[in-house]
């Protein structure tokens, strides 16, 4: 069956504390009508550093959609390569044991997809399948274990390699004054990552099953207006409040299984803010320490929206993983509003057990 093996990340050497964040917004919009509240919401986030690609009096300059994304594609490529190798290490295989490559971002434009990259100068096999998921924004994460798992199941000797790139700081838009935005101005990081799903084998969360929810009517909640500058991010204020529609969502996918989605044993979800979090301890009558990776990414690295899940799942292994057997939850929240769910359990290379094979992805030597 399945397993998701241990995630590598890596984030961007130039970093931005909380306070130089609000120095910098009481500096540059010292007249908004609104900024009281903005400062407010950016404290209130619980972010206290963040990583950017680029230093702060580059990023707050606009050079263009262009360079911008011109930029995106020399930084992923700068990059990925060794989060990949760190991934595969995990995973104890090589670019040609790969059958397929998902690739998550939102934060950038390239065609063809950055996974003709991949292959062309990684190793990996011309006959590997592509997957690039671009318009699922932080709910990408999971969308990306989602599809690797489905694949997996067509194909069980199969092995997915996930990747997400994530610049958000790229996106920043400074003629864009709404609170909404000023607020994401102080939210979201930058950070890459990649993992590894083995169809057989492999150390870490072996997937027992996966489903997605979407909340009718919010498509406008989350969104990008593309505009000759660029994306910009659009928040509404009612999204910090979904949680009181998704936690149904994920009691429901987890009952038939017989499984209590409040008494589980780990819990990696995005942490899109400290609302986010909260609210699910709330709903899913949890305790706040139960959340405590995602947290920690929150606190350290900000909202880094698609490879949040990716980077929470590290710390889990990070501090030893979970006991073998132990039942957990991976949940992406993002536009839509969409939730992608995964129900899984701890699992060693020693004790899984080795499922039927139905059908295999055929391999070439190419």
């Amino acid at each position: 069956m399945a397993t998701l093996c241990r995630p590598a990340i890596a984030v961007p050497e130039h970093v931005i504390t909380r306070e130089q964040t609000l120095e910098f917004a009481r500096t540059l919009h010292a007249g908004h009508p609104q900024l009281p509240l903005a400062l407010r919401l950016i404290g209130n986030t619980g972010v206290q550093t963040r990583h950017l690609v680029q230093p702060i009096e580059d990023t707050l300059r606009h050079p263009g959609f262009t360079a911008r994304n011109a930029l995106y594609e020399t930084e992923a490529k700068s990059r990925l390569p060794e989060v990949i190798h760190r991934a595969l290490a995990h995973a104890e295989l090589t670019p040609r044991d790969i059958d397929m490559i998902v690739y998550v971002s939102c934060t950038g434009f390239m065609m063809p997809s950055m996974t003709a990259w991949l292959i062309n100068t990684m190793g990996f096999r011309s006959a590997t399948r592509q997957l690039p998921i671009a318009q699922l924004g932080c709910a990408a994460g999971g969308t990306a274990i989602n599809r690797a798992h489905d694949f997996c199941i067509a194909y069980p000797h199969a092995n997915v390699l996930i990747v997400s790139c994530e610049f958000c700081s790229l996106c920043y838009q400074p003629e864009d004054l709404g609170v909404g935005n000023l607020l994401s101005n102080g939210l979201f990081g930058d950070a890459v990552a990649s993992a590894v799903v083995r169809g057989e084998g492999g150390t870490g969360v072996r997937l027992v099953q996966n489903g997605s929810h979407l909340v009718p009517g919010t498509e406008e909640w989350i969104s990008y207006a593309v505009r000759d500058t660029g994306f910009h991010f659009m928040l509404d204020k009612r999204v910090p409040g979904t949680m009181s529609m998704l936690a149904p969502a994920m009691r429901d996918m987890a009952e038939p299984f017989g499984w209590d989605i409040s008494d589980l044993d780990f819990y990696i979800v995005h942490a899109g803010g400290p609302r986010i979090l909260d609210d699910l301890s709330k709903y899913l009558m949890l305790p706040s320490e139960t959340f405590r990776y995602s947290r920690a990414t929150l606190t350290e690295r900000g909202n880094i929206a698609s490879a949040v899940i990716f980077d929470a799942l590290d710390r889990l292994f990070e501090e030893g993983g979970a006991a073998e057997g132990a039942r957990g939850l991976i949940a992406g929240f993002g536009p839509g509003i969409t939730a992608e769910i995964s129900l899984g359990r701890w699992t060693r290379p020693d004790t899984a057990p080795v499922s039927a094979c139905h059908a295999s992805a055929p391999r070439s030597a190419a």
